[in-house]
């Protein structure tokens, strides 16, 4: 005979990791505007942080930055989230040299094939991947970019353009872009 497992009517049942997740990221969107989930870096490549829920809330690109230290990826996502939430329009190819003090971004949009290892935690708000997402690409203090020739040794391995080919498709790099 196997053995039974009853639960009685007061057991609560129990919280599925996944669904934890979307309870947090339903708090943080109404409590601050927006979800930032942060990845540590592993042994396989750069922590990133993305957005969720900006696209629903806001009608603004979901957004990722990559091989960002500390508490700055969060920090500029949600700089990002506000400033386009309050109807600023952020175009991919333009360099901003004032989005956040000392350093230079550019957007550029990710390519759908990216969405599964860059915005996972996403999809438990849009299960059919049906957002727009771009990337905010950050120079190094010396305003260089991870497709520029004098980038420092590593630079595009870090912070990798989520593209398909992995330089900015949006613009020329050089002629109508950084």
């Amino acid at each position: 005979m196997c053995a039974v497992t009853t639960r009685t009517p007061a057991s609560p049942a129990p919280v599925s990791e996944e669904q934890r997740l979307i309870e947090w990221i339903e708090a943080q969107a109404k409590e601050r505007g927006n979800a930032v989930i942060a990845v540590p870096d592993d042994d396989s490549g750069a922590g990133y942080s993305f957005t969720a829920c900006a696209w629903a809330l806001h009608s603004v690109p979901e957004a990722v930055v990559v091989g960002l230290p500390g508490d700055m990826g969060p920090t500029l996502l949600d700089a990002y989230v506000d400033r386009a939430a309050n109807g600023e329009i952020f175009e991919v190819g333009k360099r901003y040299d004032d989005f956040f003090e000392g350093g230079q971004v550019v957007f550029e949009r990710v390519a759908k094939g990216h969405y599964p290892e860059y915005f996972g935690s996403a999809f438990l708000v849009y299960p059919d991947g049906d957002f727009p997402a771009l990337q905010i690409l950050v120079a190094t203090p010396d305003g260089q970019f991870p497709w520029h020739a004098d980038a420092p040794e590593g630079f595009a391995q870090w912070q990798p353009v989520l593209t398909e080919s992995g330089l900015p498709e949006s613009w020329t790099p050089g002629v109508d872009g950084p």
